[in-house]
């Protein structure tokens, strides 16, 4: 009885709405770069979200930008679900084939996975019943491991025997998502 009681109660959290969001930043898609997400209030304060982002590009400005990231975030809005600020802790996963900032003006790329961990800060504006805009910034701990690569493709510029590792403090997601609502609370 007691397992029953376990799988029942988180059941009953996320039976309480039945509200949603879909998401697109509306400022890294002319840019030719998609950041997805979807969020679901668990109760009148807390939300789940999940997003992606892809930068497809192979080269932008002669700099390799090629970026694949999913996360994992939750949000406590201090109003309401959806409604004003919000600040949430998150985690996420990349893959990348990039100059990172410091290698912009040099012939050396990087190419490899990373871990990402830290928080997000933001605020929802209600524009109509469905709509918002979801202005936010999010950063913390980036820890990666790579290969470093010439741009002339005549291989490694480093000799390391396993992948390098970097670990970083950063800014790494941010913009501001056009989003959509449906569903709506639960009657009781």
């Amino acid at each position: 009885m007691n397992k029953l009681i376990w799988l029942l109660v988180p059941a009953s959290i996320f039976a309480q709405k039945r509200e949603t969001q879909v998401k697109i930043n509306a400022l890294t898609l002319p840019l030719g770069m998609v950041n997805l997400g979807v969020e679901h209030a668990l109760t009148d304060n807390i939300t789940l979200q999940a997003d992606g982002f892809i930068s497809p590009w192979k080269s932008f400005a002669g700099n390799h930008l090629q970026m694949y990231m999913a996360f994992g975030e939750g949000r406590y809005y201090f109003d309401k679900s959806f409604s004003k600020f919000y600040v949430g802790p998150n985690i996420g996963v990349g893959f990348f084939d990039i100059q990172k900032w410091n290698y912009w003006n040099t012939d050396k790329y990087q190419r490899g996975v990373t871990i990402l961990t830290g928080a997000t800060i933001g605020y929802q504006a209600k524009l109509n019943e469905h709509f918002s805009l979801d202005v936010f910034v999010g950063g913390g701990h980036s820890q990666g491991n790579y290969y470093g690569y010439k741009k002339d493709e005549s291989g490694r510029y480093e000799k390391a025997e396993n992948f390098n590792k970097s670990g970083e403090w950063l800014i790494y997601k941010g913009g501001v998502m056009v989003a959509y609502k449906f569903g709506r609370k639960k009657s009781n």
